[in-house]
């Protein structure tokens, strides 16, 4: 479900190793290109031509009767897509959020419900995506790497382990089953990685038109060590939860193999990031979806736990006042963790 970065990469692959594959988006006009020649062209890591059974913008038409599904779009229209599902979804389904972002599981969960849907489909979230990858035309994606031991959970954990059987084989080596939700939610490192350094490199974001590397020039020492800094709240928010995540710069090392005594030399240190350009406008999901459902979550949890979520707070007001527009309103402000904690005492 979706047609953007990770979705094009998901569906190629898949699609290249047998798996019958169907891809929906929202807006047709996105995927004409696709629906009237169903063939996605991968380069890099994995390069393959690979052939969908369809492509469509009707979700009733790609959903019924699957067995699994993927769930690639931006976790801001994860509530949407909940309540398109909710007619379709069966107790048999997987539905697998891919990343969740900052309790996406409990919003997609809550929103089935909220929509009449009385079946109860098992939900998991990622941490992160599994491929690094950009779309290159509407039929096209270059995939630069593949991720390492990309954590995921249910809203129960206690299953997870077993979980991985019922994942596409393909996928199976790069995913790793977490102790808790709290890993891939809190442990969601988009909203420390995209943030701050798109909202600081504002001005060069609209004088250039992101005609610059986003992590090898666009996070420079000085802006490095700030996220370090807001790294340390979302640390502790996993401590307050009961569960310690690892560090930003601690996942990369483990996901990418890299080698660097702080967060900005991990980051110099990541091939993978050396290609990716900055984002063209402000009006990206790096804002959108990475502060409404990351860093406000995040801020609204901590807050409960009593503390001061001071940098957080200071990122998500700054997106405000760039953007003329209230994140915490649109985002998932009002995470409902008493429903987790019901799922774990039972």
């Amino acid at each position: 479900m979706g047609a953007g970065n990770s979705g094009l990469a998901m569906a190629a692959h898949l699609a290249a190793e047998g798996y019958s594959v169907r891809l929906w988006n929202r807006r047709e006009e996105a995927i004409e290109p696709l629906i009237r020649s169903p063939v996605i062209r991968a380069d890099g890591f994995i390069n393959c031509v690979a052939r969908l059974e369809l492509v469509s913008s009707s979700l009733g038409e790609v959903v019924s009767g699957t067995s699994i599904v993927l769930v690639t779009t931006p976790a801001d229209a994860h509530g949407d897509i909940a309540r398109l599902m909710a007619p379709y979804a069966g107790d048999d389904q997987l539905i697998v959020l891919n990343p969740g972002r900052t309790f996406g599981a409990l919003e997609f969960a809550a929103r089935l419900q909220e929509s009449g849907c009385l079946c109860r489909p098992l939900i998991v979230e990622t941490q992160t995506t599994i491929y690094t990858c950009r779309k290159t035309a509407p039929g096209r994606v270059a995939i630069m790497a593949m991720k390492h031991d990309v954590l995921y959970s249910a809203i129960d954990h206690r299953g997870n382990r077993e979980l991985i059987d019922r994942f596409p084989a393909p996928l199976r080596p790069y995913l790793s089953p977490a102790e808790s939700m709290i890993e891939t939610s809190v442990g969601n490192v988009g909203m420390i990685l995209h943030c701050a350094p798109i909202l600081l490199n504002s001005g060069r974001i609209e004088s250039t038109r992101g005609q610059f590397k986003y992590y090898s020039e666009g996070i420079t020492p000085s802006i490095a060590r700030l996220l370090e800094r807001l790294d340390q709240e979302r640390l502790l928010v996993a401590e307050g939860l009961g569960h310690p995540v690892e560090s930003t710069a601690d996942w990369l090392r483990r996901s990418y193999a890299v080698k660097g005594r702080n967060l900005y030399e991990c980051i110099q240190g990541n091939r993978a990031y050396h290609t990716i350009d900055a984002p063209a406008s402000l009006q990206h999901r790096y804002i959108h979806e990475d502060v409404s459902c990351g860093l406000v979550p995040l801020e609204a949890v901590g807050r409960c736990l009593g503390m001061p979520m001071s940098l957080s707070g200071l990122v998500i007001d700054l997106a405000d006042a760039l953007l003329e527009t209230d994140l915490r309103r649109l985002g998932r402000s009002s995470i409902n963790l008493e429903r987790w904690r019901k799922e774990m005492s039972r």
